[in-house]
Formats: C-alpha cells, sequence, structure tokens
C-alpha cells in the first residue's frame, strides 16, 4: 500500500470518527438547550415588578376610582341602600408577583399545592395604590367586598394577609372566597341584594361582568368595545400581564392539555406582524 493511499484512508477514517463526534455533542446540546416552561413569561413578570410604567397604571386606576367616588358620593342622591364597592383581590389589591417568580426559578407552573403555599406565607404586599384609596373610600362611608377565586381553604390566610397589609372592612362577611364555583356573579348577586354597588374593580374582565366568562379573544374585545362607557366609570381595570383570562380562555382556547412545545407555537401564530 502506498503512502498516498495511507493518507487518504486514514483521512477518512478521522472524518467518519469526527462526524459522529460531532453529532454525539449536538445530540447533547440539543437536549440541554430545552426552553424552560416559563421562559416566556419573564418578560411579563419583570415589567409588573420592575418597570416604574407599572405602578404609574396603577395610581393611575386608583386616581380615577378616587375622583368617581367623590364624584358619586358629591351627588347626594337619595340611595335605597348602603354604597358599596366590589373588587378582585390577586393583582388588584394584592401584589402575587413572588409567586410568579418562584414559578420561573424552580421551571414549574401553577399548582394548587403551592399556590396554597403562597398564600399561606401572608407575605403579599398591596398593589401600588391600592391601600389608599380602599382606605378613603371606606372613610367616605363605601363598604369593600373582597371577592376573589381563591380557594376557600385560603380564606383565613388571606383575611390575615389583607388585615397585615391595612385594608379596611376585612372579615369573614366581606371576602367572599370561591366554594362551588369559579363564576362570580352568584357573589356579585349576592352583594348587590344589600348594597348599591358603586363601582367594580378587577384585573380581570370577568371581574366586572360575567358575559366574558368563557370567551374566546376575539368575543371578548367585543364585548370590551360593547361596554367602553363603562370602563373608568363603573369598571376600573388593573394591569396584569402575567396571567388571566386573556391566556387561559383567550390565546389557549380553553384547553389545559397543551403541550408546553404547542402553547409556543399557539403563541407565535397568534402574533400579529406585517
Amino acid at each position: 500500500m502506498n503512502r498516498q493511499l495511507i493518507i487518504t484512508i486514514s483521512f477518512v477514517l478521522l472524518l467518519g470518527f469526527g462526524c459522529k463526534t460531532t453529532s454525539k455533542v449536538n445530540t447533547a446540546a440539543i437536549e440541554n438547550s430545552k426552553t424552560p416552561i416559563r421562559e416566556h413569561s419573564i418578560q411579563a413578570l419583570l415589567w409588573q415588578q420592575q418597570a416604574a410604567e407599572y405602578k404609574a397604571l396603577c395610581h393611575q386606576a386608583f386616581n380615577l376610582a378616587k375622583l368617581r367616588i367623590d364624584e358619586i358620593v358629591g351627588e347626594n342622591k337619595h340611595f335605597k341602600r348602603p354604597l358599596a364597592i366590589i373588587t378582585d383581590v390577586d393583582e388588584t389589591v394584592l401584589d402575587n408577583s413572588p409567586y410568579n417568580a418562584k414559578m420561573v426559578l424552580t421551571d414549574s407552573n401553577y399548582k394548587r399545592e403551592t399556590w396554597i403555599d403562597w398564600g399561606n406565607e401572608i407575605k403579599a404586599k398591596p398593589v401600588p395604590g391600592a391601600l389608599a384609596f380602599f382606605n378613603y373610600a371606606a372613610k367616605k362611608g363605601v363598604t369593600i367586598f373582597y371577592l376573589s377565586n381563591r380557594y376557600n381553604v385560603q380564606k383565613e390566610a388571606t383575611i390575615k394577609n389583607l388585615i397585615r397589609a391595612g385594608f379596611p372592612n376585612v372579615d369573614s362577611t366581606h371576602v367572599l372566597l370561591r366554594t362551588t364555583t369559579s363564576a362570580k356573579k352568584p357573589r356579585r348577586d349576592s352583594v348587590a341584594y344589600k348594597y348599591q354597588i358603586i363601582m367594580l374593580l378587577g384585573d380581570n374582565l370577568s371581574d366586572f361582568s360575567e358575559e366574558f366568562d368563557k370567551q374566546s379573544t376575539k368575543n371578548r374585545n367585543n364585548l370590551v368595545e360593547k361596554m367602553a362607557n363603562d370602563f373608568g366609570n363603573k369598571f376600573i381595570v388593573l394591569p396584569n400581564p402575567m396571567y388571566g383570562d386573556w391566556e387561559t380562555k383567550g390565546i389557549y382556547e380553553g384547553s389545559y392539555k397543551w403541550t408546553a412545545s404547542q402553547k409556543d407555537s399557539i403563541r407565535k401564530a397568534k402574533l400579529i406582524s406585517y
């Protein structure tokens, strides 16, 4: 075998081994580069925790709500029932972004058990502007009802957290959590039976009307246009880009069975570009 042939064979063998080695390295790289399941939420979470714009929008919402309180109480109308405000709790009164941060850092999705554990910490702080507004409303003689879809088993911890934060009208009568259904209309109706509801506050459109329950993105947007005059008057919306029906009922179309890969594809497919 001449020298040139030996060199050629050796080169081919080395090339073959090199391809195999490269293939193994690339496969390992692909396996180790799996995108974390909560990676897509980091930007929204950072905005809520760090952006001054988030705080500004919260203060703007509560300043507007305060103006509406002054207008309603100052009208000196004779209301047949005492005045009341219904408010959501999470991301409207209490800031739970640390729970979402924990999900990112542990690469895990929402679970009932971990959500309850977070609530039991009684560490949630007031949303910017919330404490001042609700205490102002209470001093004006308006009763506050905290209507949340937290599990009823969380009631004691929720009451403790609200009291520790300094919110008014906090007791088992004024904190209405989920029992048999997540629909909020029956609980709103129970308040309306004895009180004149002058305002509702929330970060999710279902906090305001049952018409938004289990609706597609298209229908939710159409309903907002239909009710446009209510926003800023009777409905006060707080910003929450982290989670909500806009995502679960809207983007993911009410299905909780999508895989992480399918969710990623759905999110990209629903982007509006040019």
